[in-house]
């Protein structure tokens, strides 16, 4: 069975009805809602037809990845209907094309047996084409066929908006699902679909108030990927939802916190022209039921002017914010944090793969080199990426040499976006990360702290900071943990000071502390050096040297 992926179809949905009946109701409300979703929908609005259907119409239902077909009482009495309905049955088992059936005022057993008043628009048919039996029993096949599929009967739901609204999410869903996301597992993503699922989980939980969720990590661990298949995923369970892209960078432009509000109210209305009447905007939010992802945020002052406050939206609506900073969520009341952790390692070692192999897995005579690189990146999938892509089609010696180089200098991209976060802190607390990556990784946070306060810090808030925006992690047994690559970032912020070891910051490496003490190369910056059980060629320490050369 062929795949109806999108990537050959120029319409998602085909539209099959009966002009006469539902031309000026279903058909044409249905098209309409199915357009404010930016489904790419194909109907039909000629009047007057030939005696067989076009190869237009022909070719649109084959270029569609699903069909609706609306049978209405009168659908039985026109061939052109009849006609088109054993394409698409074609195009179902052919392309394995997706159709939904809508039983508009008629009862889906008398279209899967031609009774009641649908039976009797047939034998109108019948009596034309009596002579034509195979033509004939060709068609109460196809309606037979079709009546059997599940869809959906009007006389289940009442009103009518209601039943299109229900039509148009399904659609949408099947889409998302079936449709839009790729069937090759090449492109899938990794390491995602246990990770979506406990999202759901959360979002699922009874909530009298809207109920905000944070995902929250380091850069680069997959916050966005994580939020986009969980929205992608659920979305269309909401009557309005909006993915707000890159909140801390569009922000930062002028007049960017406007543009993200006016994004964000006209695709939650669905309106493209959207009034500039703020209150008036929100009060139509107030009775909707919506999905909301705000994507890198990193204060509180963002979602402020954006949205204002949730009192706007309705209790079943759900927000999920992304973020390296977990003070943004305590002050915006989440009460839920997703801790987002690094990917396992046989995830790591295929989505690296994809990238470095264009397979699920490192080709033969690569597997060491493979595994040192996993080593290196600790899940971070970013890195993953990264290094893969870098990698890629290269020799071995390429390899060994890129690794060994990796131990000493961040790669442009891996710093760039961990940077960011590094960025964000004031001059103390960046002194206090300089600090932990360069001398205290795995040390008591008490004897840091007595060590920082020493140093003329307020460790208490520097340390609490650092661990909100997820650049160390207090672990067991009181002990500072920090990720290998945010680890390296400090070392390389402090590397890029100066080419001269002695006139850096800090040192840490036996090679540069041995240059600097051998040749006192030292400047009259503030230097700390802290080695353990370690001999440095002739230089045995198992002590810390905290000194400061006078500027005279």
């Amino acid at each position: 069975m062929a795949s109806s992926s999108r990537n050959n179809k120029k319409y998602d949905v085909f539209v099959s009805f009966r002009g006469e009946d539902t031309r000026d109701n279903i058909s044409s409300h249905l098209y309409s809602a199915l357009s404010r979703q930016n489904i790419q929908t194909f109907i039909d609005d000629q009047l007057n037809r030939g005696d067989e259907i076009s190869e237009s119409l022909v070719n649109a239902i084959e270029a569609s990845a699903i069909s609706v077909i609306v049978f209405s009482e009168g659908y039985a009495s026109s061939r052109w209907c009849l006609d088109e309905l054993v394409k698409i049955l074609e195009c179902k088992k052919e392309y394995a094309q997706i159709v939904i059936p809508v039983f508009y005022r008629v009862d889906p057993s008398d279209v899967r047996n031609q009774t009641g008043s649908f039976g009797n628009s047939f034998s109108k048919l019948e009596e034309r084409f009596k002579e034509n039996s195979k033509k004939l029993q060709t068609w109460r096949n196809a309606l037979k066929e079709a009546a059997t599929l599940s869809g959906f009967p009007s006389q289940n739901i009442r009103l009518e908006s209601k039943l299109i609204n229900e039509i148009a999410n399904h659609i949408l869903k099947r889409l998302l699902d079936q449709v839009f996301r790729p069937n090759d597992n090449k492109n899938q993503l990794v390491g995602v679909e246990s990770r979506v699922e406990e999202i759901e989980s959360l979002l699922g939980a009874q909530s009298k108030d809207v109920y905000a969720l944070g995902i929250w990590g380091i850069g680069g661990i997959g916050k966005t990927t994580i939020a986009r298949a969980t929205f992608d995923k659920i979305s269309s369970d909401f009557e309005g939802s909006c993915f707000l892209e890159n909140v801390r960078e569009e922000s930062q432009k002028p007049g960017g916190l406007a543009c993200l509000r006016q994004k964000l109210l006209s695709n939650l209305l669905k309106d493209k022209n959207v009034s500039l009447d703020i209150g008036l905007n929100f009060r139509r939010l107030s009775s909707m039921k919506v999905l909301i992802v705000f994507d890198d945020v990193t204060c509180f002052i963002q979602l402020e002017s954006i949205i204002g406050s949730l009192d706007c939206l309705t209790p079943v609506s759900r927000i999920i914010i992304t973020t390296r900073n977990k003070q943004v969520l305590r002050n915006w009341g989440v009460r839920k944090i997703y801790e987002m952790e690094a990917l396992e390692y046989h995830h790591a070692l295929e989505l690296f793969s994809r990238h470095a192999f264009k397979q699920n897995h490192p080709e033969v005579g690569y597997e060491k080199l493979s595994s040192k690189v996993m080593k290196y990146a600790q899940g971070v999938p970013l890195a993953l990426k990264v290094l893969g892509c870098f990698l890629y089609e290269r020799e071995k010696e390429v390899w060994e040499a890129a690794i060994n180089k990796l131990q000493r200098i961040l790669h442009p991209s891996i710093l760039e976006v961990l940077k960011i976060s590094y960025d964000s802190l004031d001059d103390e607390e960046k002194s206090i990360f300089l600090d932990v990556a360069c001398f205290f990784p795995g040390e008591d946070v008490n004897l840091v702290m007595k060590f920082l306060n020493a140093s003329g810090f307020y460790p208490e808030i520097g340390i609490s900071v650092l661990v909100d925006k997820s650049l160390i992690a207090i672990g067991s047994y009181n002990k500072i943990r920090m990720h290998d690559l945010l680890q390296e970032l400090g070392r390389e912020i402090v590397r890029q000071e100066s080419i001269n070891p002695g006139n850096r910051s800090r040192l840490w490496h036996h090679e540069d502390i041995y240059e600097v003490l051998t040749y006192n190369t030292v400047s009259s910056l503030l230097w700390i050096i802290i080695l353990k059980y370690s001999s440095i060629y002739k230089l045995d320490m198992n002590i810390f040297i905290y000194a400061r050369t006078d500027e005279s």
